[in-house]
């Protein structure tokens, strides 16, 4: 089989898988349809470390609906537990079967109402939970959302950076090559990124950022946000690797990284790479003049800065 035959089955097969979802979405609506009122998807944040972070509409809800549809069962168990709550609890996480979602679904077509948990936190925020979401938008079943806890947010609101405008990453790659592609591509993010990491990798990650970030750029690390032994530290990223190695059991925990956004020195230094690469490319094609002029103005970077660059590295004359 040559390449084009394998990437045309491969888009055959999404095909099928796709009117295959569109059929099951259809054939369960038809089946309930007729039957009346249609049950809620609530999706409920529960706490992600103090008990008392839970709402009083979060506990409502798990208290009145038909059953709890939740990551972990045992972690589900002794917050209900907690607050008097005796709803049946189902598993449902990542690795939970079409014919399992396909059960949910039907449950809340027929009437049923449903609250999705996680072990900790928000749904669907590097949880489980977005296939059954989405299968239950398809069928026009309504989902309510029930906020509460996040440690993402939670993070974020006490880093001191900036919160205007920021992305979530979730978890940072595995593997080391992985990483370091990750992070070469916030190098140049202007806006704050937020990142999860586990404690044995938490050490290796930080390194290797430190070896790649702008020096001028902070790195908030939140550790154990909610729990007893939860603190915070602020600093470069060495200063971060430092205060890592200062005591072991700040390697010890879950972990929320913030890394504040690049400065005005990175964006020069940026516009300027990107311009250096264009000269490069047309400096045997046009006039040196014109290389600079045109480098510039696809690149954002001052025609004098990139010109002193060139006599510099003898691209130019």
């Amino acid at each position: 089989m040559n390449i084009g035959d394998y990437y045309k089955n491969c888009g055959w097969a999404i095909l099928k898988l796709t009117i295959l979802n569109e059929f099951r979405a259809n054939k369960l609506r038809n089946r309930y349809w007729r039957m009346g009122k249609i049950g809620n998807l609530f999706v409920v944040a529960t706490p992600i470390g103090n008990m008392g972070d839970i709402t009083f509409r979060a506990v409502d809800v798990l208290r009145t609906v038909d059953f709890i549809a939740a990551e972990d069962t045992r972690v589900t168990k002794k917050i209900l537990q907690r607050y008097g709550v005796s709803t049946p609890v189902k598993s449902y996480h990542d690795f939970s079967s079409e014919e399992d979602r396909e059960k949910i679904l039907s449950s809340l077509l027929k009437g049923n109402s449903i609250a999705l948990v996680s072990d900790a936190g928000t749904p669907l925020v590097s949880d489980p939970g977005y296939k059954l979401v989405n299968m239950a938008r398809s069928l026009n079943i309504r989902v309510e959302p029930v906020p509460g806890a996040c440690s993402v947010i939670a993070a974020l609101c006490v880093s001191g950076l900036a919160t205007n405008s920021f992305q979530f990453d979730g978890f940072v790659p595995a593997k080391t090559l992985s990483k370091k592609n990750y992070f070469e591509s916030i190098l140049f993010q202007e806006r704050s990124v937020v990142l999860f990491e586990s404690k044995h990798r938490i050490l290796e990650s930080l390194i290797l950022l430190s070896e790649m970030l702008q020096t001028d750029r902070e790195v908030f690390i939140a550790k154990e946000i909610t729990k007893k032994f939860e603190c915070h530290f602020k600093g470069s990223a060495i200063a971060c690797v430092d205060w890592l190695r200062a005591n072991s059991n700040h390697m010890k925990g879950e972990f929320v990284l913030v890394i504040a956004g690049c400065g005005p020195s990175a964006l020069i230094q940026k516009r300027n790479s990107q311009g250096m690469k264009i000269l490069d490319i047309l400096k045997d094609k046009v006039s040196s003049r014109d290389a600079v002029r045109i480098a510039s103005e696809i690149s954002g970077a001052k025609k004098n800065v990139l010109y002193d660059i060139a006599i510099d590295k003898k691209l130019i004359n």
